[in-house]
């Protein structure tokens, strides 16, 4: 069965980001495919430290549960992912690209081709910018950003509430049938990946 892992990058578990991908994920069920959601929780996410022993060892140096848990998700196969993120002074959460950093460092190349999404949600202001920080991660790996019918952006302060923005939530529930679409036809499994080139490294300081 096809499995695309969801990751709550929100403090709150079963806040207004768990929910606007809890949307997400009950369509993807609704079309066939199996989803996990992984929640960040509150302990604080050690960032990245550019030590290189990923490229040695495959995995990052530190051991922390939530690294792990997405490592294995991964690892395990999934075919596509979704990263969804509260908004924080007109960005994402900032333990979420703390894990996100360390995530596609050591993992990139096994998300390479696979569908990808990020959802965000905030009382008002900075869904776009926090949008387009998150949609860069996948843009660096080769990966097809999966859209919507619009930004994938709800509205919502206390919990649950973003359930009363019926187009945040329609919004949510297209991107999981297209998101269901996609999967099915392009079966990175089964196609394979496009011919690449020897990457090329440019420095502007020398």
């Amino acid at each position: 069965m096809k499995k695309v892992l969801l990751i709550n990058g929100s403090p709150r578990s079963n806040g207004n980001t768990f929910e606007a991908l809890s949307e997400v994920a009950a369509t993807l069920n609704a079309e066939g495919i199996d989803t996990e959601i992984i929640s960040i929780g509150k302990k604080a996410v050690q960032g990245c430290i550019a030590c290189g022993m990923c490229g040695r060892t495959g995995k990052c140096t530190f051991n922390d549960d939530l690294y792990y848990k997405v490592w294995h998700a991964v690892k395990d196969g999934i075919d596509g992912l979704v990263v969804g993120s509260p908004v924080y002074y007109g960005g994402p959460n900032g333990s979420l690209c703390a894990l996100l950093d360390r995530v596609f460092y050591t993992l990139g190349h096994e998300l390479e081709y696979k569908p990808a999404a990020s959802v965000v949600v905030c009382r008002r202001g900075g869904a776009s910018a926090s949008f387009d920080r998150l949609n860069k991660y996948f843009t660096i790996m080769n990966m097809p950003v999966v859209s919507s019918q619009y930004w994938n952006m709800a509205y919502g302060q206390t919990p649950g509430q973003v359930r009363l923005d019926e187009e945040g939530m329609q919004t949510m529930r297209t991107l999981g049938h297209n998101m269901a679409w996609l999967i099915r036809r392009l079966d990175v499994s089964a196609s394979g990946h496009p011919d690449r080139e020897q990457p090329v490294w440019t420095n502007f300081i020398r």
